[in-house]
């Protein structure tokens, strides 16, 4: 999660040089015109660059050269997207009303499958390719298949037509079992390549499609593999998505590292509003979920919502909202929940004016969804995306769509319940009067803060008022707090001290949390608040650096500093804002030379280096309290000669969340099983 920051420049590009003259160049040439005047630099032409020099990739070769363009890369959540390509499909068929079960494996050969009972994939010849069934065009050609027509479906999620063939293009083995027309057909492929022609196996009364993959450990590396869990979790998310479809689970034990159940069924039959019942089970919340589902056949459009508010958030979170569009997730949202949140807010605002509350006219959308967990889900025709995974929704029917379902359907049910919707609306005008106030006096200003803070040792701000150029250190004790303020430079540095170790908040109600007053104290130091009320033009510091003891509890608080600000500030971490500092945990000297060593393998290259054949002395640091001012300064906190770390997340943060459940949660079974699982690397640290 770290990686080292060099305090120099990285830029050191030489400037480009001119091309020099070829020897043709500089020759005379023929004339029927006088020379002009001016002169003109000779041209340069490379003899290597030809017409051979121009590369025509064909059919799935593309996908091999560049599969971050298909894909978004080549990294883990890059290797579950091929899942999600095969399972779109089959959940396609699902919502076109053709199947009504999925089978998803993962077998002990990491091997994936995926099949419906739908209609099949056709395998009879394609008019247009004379030799090729369809089934191989469907494998082996990009932007073929039946979703650009809206003849054989109404609303699909792989509309860009590279669904499968991609898959094909990026797994070393895919093999396809088709059974339709009477008959099993099987064809097996390699990386975009068929192997087999289409084989008539033998009469069959089933119906549907098998696709049995490996990914490509040339495109994902050799240790690439498909983890049980998260699969297990994307299947379940489907369920969820289509509430007539059942999906079933089964996984070889030998894979299972965690609770993951080996074999599992999904079926929810009230669809979201029973995936956030579930979610939302242990949370306090303002009222009852409102859920429903509205279908406009006309405009071959659905719409599916579940909504809930909390007065105490949702876990580590203030609110989240999770959107789908034709069952494919869009992380980073889009127009249909452009329209969840402006639906809400109208109705809101229309239900104060009902009720004589003149405040409901402070009402944002912001306000109404920053403490709400949200689940909405469309389906509508030729949906337009922002790239090819389909991050962002920005077909703007979408936000019709929503907006005009939702209206009805949330009126009625404020006004049908008046006991729980004033409880609602008098929660999100409070948090619009709170953002007003907190945009009218910035709630938290430099001196406001030092006054505010109550640790030992309080908090040493620096001279700087503008955040541009200035750092905190979050030092532990007032020892090494002292030892920090002599060493800073005053102008840019502040100081803080904690008192021990922190509360873990991976493990602590969110209410403990918020009544603990040292996290709350931090916060106020920094001027931000956590969760959604995050703002990072109001963080009073460039850098957030912590600096702990090069030792083992050194390094359980910073654990405990880093679970508490990607639980409650992650913003702050993606933005790049948290680092680590590296202070030495040994000094060797011998007459006037001085070196320090972070660790015992640094010591002995250090020694080996410098030393060879001096008997120097080498001093161990208890901690940071018992460096000299000058000595914290020179190794840890002068920008020209220290080493930092910035803490940052993955691409893909689903594992990062499942690691600090596993390591900092409340189930200490998921830690043991952990260091069970990881023994030999801790053997491989202490040299056993």
């Amino acid at each position: 999660m770290t990686s080292n920051i060099p305090q120099s420049s990285l830029f050191g590009d030489e400037p480009e040089k001119p091309a020099s003259p070829s020897p043709e160049a500089s020759a005379p040439a023929a004339r029927t015109t006088p020379a002009p005047t001016k002169q003109h630099a000779p041209v340069t032409v490379d003899p290597g660059y030809g017409a051979s020099s121009i590369e025509v990739l064909e059919g799935l070769e593309p996908v091999r050269k560049r599969p971050g363009m298909y894909i978004g890369g080549t990294d883990e959540k890059a290797l579950h997207h091929l899942f999600a390509e095969v399972l779109d499909n089959a959940m396609d068929e699902a919502v076109a009303g053709h199947a009504k079960a999925i089978w998803v494996e993962l077998d002990k050969d990491g091997y994936l499958s995926v099949r419906d009972d739908g209609r099949g994939i056709p395998v009879d010849p394609h008019p247009k390719y004379p030799g090729k069934s369809a089934l191989e065009v469907v494998l082996t050609m990009l932007h073929s298949g039946g979703k650009f027509s809206g003849k054989a479906y109404e609303t699909s999620g792989g509309l860009h037509g590279v669904g499968i063939s991609v898959v094909n293009a990026l797994s070393e083995k895919l093999e396809v079992t088709v059974w339709r027309d009477g008959y099993e057909w099987q064809q097996n492929f390699s990386k975009g390549h068929k192997l087999t022609d289409v084989i008539q196996v033998g009469p069959s009364k089933k119906k549907g499609t098998l696709e049995r993959f490996l990914p490509d450990p040339e495109i994902f590396g050799p240790e690439a593999r498909f983890k049980p869990a998260r699969v297990y979790r994307m299947a379940k998310a489907k369920a969820y998505l289509f509430r007539g479809v059942q999906i079933f689970w089964k996984c070889a034990p030998e894979l299972i590292h965690d609770q993951t159940p080996a074999e599992d069924k999904f079926y929810f039959p009230n669809g979201l509003a029973d995936y956030l019942a579930e979610r939302v089970k242990d949370t306090e919340t303002l009222g009852d979920i409102f859920s429903g589902r509205v279908e406009r056949k006309g405009e071959a459009g659905a719409v599916e919502w579940a909504v809930v508010w909390s007065g105490a958030g949702f876990g580590e979170h203030d609110g989240f909202c999770q959107s789908y569009c034709n069952t494919i997730p869009t992380p980073d949202g889009g127009t249909h929940e452009a329209g969840l949140r402006a639906a809400l807010t109208r109705s809101l605002k229309a239900y104060a004016e009902m009720t004589g509350d003149k405040r409901g006219g402070l009402i944002t959308a912001e306000d109404v969804a920053a403490q709400a967990g949200i689940v909405i889900s469309v389906f509508i025709r030729n949906p337009e995306f922002q790239g090819q995974t389909k991050d962002r929704l920005s077909s703007s029917d979408a936000q019709r769509l929503v907006e005009k379902a939702l209206a009805d359907p949330f009126d009625h049910w404020l006004t049908s319940s008046p006991k729980q919707a004033d409880r609602i609306l008098q929660f999100i005008v409070e948090r619009a009067e709170e953002r007003l106030k907190r945009r009218k006096d910035k709630e938290v200003a430099r001196a406001s803060a030092t006054r505010k803070l109550r640790l030992p040792g309080k908090l040493a701000d620096c001279a700087r008022q503008d955040a541009v150029g200035t750092e905190l250190f979050i030092v532990e004790g007032d020892s090494a707090g002292g030892s920090a303020k002599q060493g800073r430079n005053r102008n840019t540095q502040a100081i803080l001290p904690l008192r021990g170790k922190i509360l873990n908040v991976a493990s602590a109600t969110g209410e403990k949390a918020r009544a603990n007053v040292e996290l709350s104290d931090l916060g106020l130091a920094l001027g931000v608040q956590p969760g959604a009320r995050f703002k990072e033009e109001d963080l009073r510091y460039e850098r957030v650096i912590i600096m702990t003891d090069a030792d083992v509890d050194g390094a359980h608080i910073a654990s405990l500093l880093i679970t508490y600000f990607y639980r409650t500030m992650p913003n702050m971490i993606r933005n790049g804002n948290l680092f680590l500092a590296m202070p030495p945990l040994y000094r060797i000297s011998h007459g006037k030379e001085t070196h320090y060593a972070k660790d015992d393998a640094h010591r002995a290259e250090i020694l080996a280096k410098h030393f060879k054949g001096k008997k120097p002395e080498i001093g161990r640091f208890k901690g940071l309290g018992e460096m000299m001012p000058a000595q914290l300064k020179e190794t840890t906190m002068d920008p020209r000669t220290r080493t930092l770390a910035r803490v940052t997340l993955p691409h893909d943060e689903e594992d990062v969340e499942d690691l600090v459940e596993t390591l900092m949660g409340r189930k200490p079974e998921l830690r043991f099983r952990y260091i069970q699982d990881h023994a030999e690397f801790v053997a491989d640290d202490l040299d056993v």
